[in-house]
C-alpha cells in the first residue's frame, strides 16, 4: 500500500479564507487559494488523485440543482484551475445533486416527495459533460439513479469525451456514517432520508447486481462506500468484477479515528494505517480517505 492507491477528498467553497469542520477535526472547506496550497503540499508526497466536493451558498441552490452544470461554477472554475497549473494531477469530481438542491437529495424531489429518477438523470449527464468539459478526468456519480452510469457515459461519448472515465458509486449503503460530511458540506437532506436510492446496509447481493448492471452500463471503476464497516462487501466485488474497485473511508471513520486519537484512547498512526491496510486487504484498489495525506507522509517515513 502507498500513496498512489489514495483519493484525497477535499471540501471547496467560494469563501475567501479556510474554515474548520467541527464535525471532522483537522478538515477544511477550502478557498481557492486553499485549495492550490493543499494540492502543492500533497503532490510531493506521491497523492494524484483529488477528488473535489463543493459547499455552496444557499442562494445558489434550487428544487433541480442547476448550478451543478454551470461552467462558471465552482467546480468547473476549480478543475479548469488545477488542470492548468498540475496536468500530472488526476481530478476526480462528484456527480450528485445533494450539495445543489435546495432539497439536501441526490435527485429532483417530485411534490408527493419521490425522487424523480429519470429527471434527475437528464441533469446529471449535463452535470458530467461539464466537468469533463472543464478538465475532470474521472466522473464519479454518487447520486444512485438507476440507469445512470449508461446515459453518463452516452452523452460524455456525444460530447468527445471518450476518455473520460466513470467511477461509479455501486454499492452505496444508506449509512450513519455519513453525517459529519453532510455537516461539511450543509447537504443534508431537508425532508425524508435517502433509504429509496441508496442501499440497505443488510444487503449484499443488491451490491453484486448494482456492480454487474454498472459495468455493463461503461463504468471505469466501482466503488463500495463506506469502507471500514462494509469489509465483506469489498471482498464480494472484487470476485465479482476484472474492474478496479475503490472504497471510501467516510467521514464518519474518519471522526470516529480522530477522536480517540485526541483522546489519547488509540495511536493514531497505527489505527489509521491498519484500517486502510484493511481496506485494502479486502480488494480495493484505491481508498478515498481524509487521512491521505498523513497516511501517505507516514509511509514515506517508514
Amino acid at each position: 500500500m502507498g500513496p498512489q492507491h489514495f483519493i484525497y477528498p477535499l471540501f471547496v467553497h467560494d469563501g475567501a479564507s479556510d474554515e474548520p469542520i467541527a464535525a471532522m477535526p483537522g478538515c477544511r472547506r477550502l478557498s481557492e487559494a486553499g485549495l492550490l496550497a493543499e494540492v502543492a503540499r500533497v503532490l510531493p508526497l506521491g497523492i494524484r488523485f483529488v477528488a473535489l466536493f463543493p459547499a455552496i451558498d444557499e442562494s445558489l441552490k434550487d428544487s433541480t440543482g442547476s448550478e451543478s452544470y454551470n461552467p462558471e461554477g465552482l467546480i468547473p472554475r476549480l478543475v479548469s484551475t488545477l488542470k492548468e497549473r498540475h496536468p500530472e494531477l488526476m481530478l476526480v469530481t462528484d456527480v450528485a445533486l445533494d450539495p445543489y438542491s435546495s432539497d439536501g437529495h441526490d435527485g429532483i424531489v417530485a411534490p408527493d416527495g419521490r425522487i424523480l429518477n429519470d429527471e434527475t438523470v437528464e441533469v446529471l449527464c449535463r452535470q458530467a459533460v461539464c466537468q469533463a468539459r472543464a478538465g475532470a478526468d474521472i466522473i464519479a456519480p454518487s447520486d444512485m439513479m438507476d440507469g445512470r452510469v449508461g446515459a453518463i457515459r452516452e452523452a460524455l461519448d456525444d460530447e468527445g469525451f471518450t476518455e473520460t472515465s466513470i467511477l461509479a458509486y455501486s454499492a452505496k449503503y444508506a449509512s450513519a456514517f455519513y453525517g459529519p460530511f453532510r455537516e461539511a458540506l450543509d447537504s443534508a437532506p431537508k425532508g425524508g432520508d435517502k433509504k429509496t436510492y441508496q442501499m440497505n446496509p443488510a444487503n449484499v447481493r443488491e451490491a453484486l447486481r448494482e456492480v454487474a448492471l454498472d459495468q455493463d452500463e461503461g463504468a471505469d471503476m466501482v466503488m463500495v462506500k463506506p469502507a471500514g464497516p462494509y469489509l465483506d462487501v469489498i471482498a464480494a466485488l472484487r470476485q465479482a468484477t476484472d474492474l478496479p474497485v475503490a472504497a471510501y473511508q467516510v467521514s464518519g471513520e474518519y471522526a470516529m479515528l480522530k477522536a480517540a486519537a485526541q483522546q489519547g484512547w488509540l495511536d493514531e498512526r497505527q489505527v489509521v494505517l491498519e484500517s486502510l491496510l484493511s481496506i485494502r486487504r479486502a480488494g480495493a484498489d484505491l481508498i478515498l480517505t481524509y487521512y491521505a495525506a498523513q497516511a501517505a507522509s507516514w509511509l514515506g517515513e517508514a
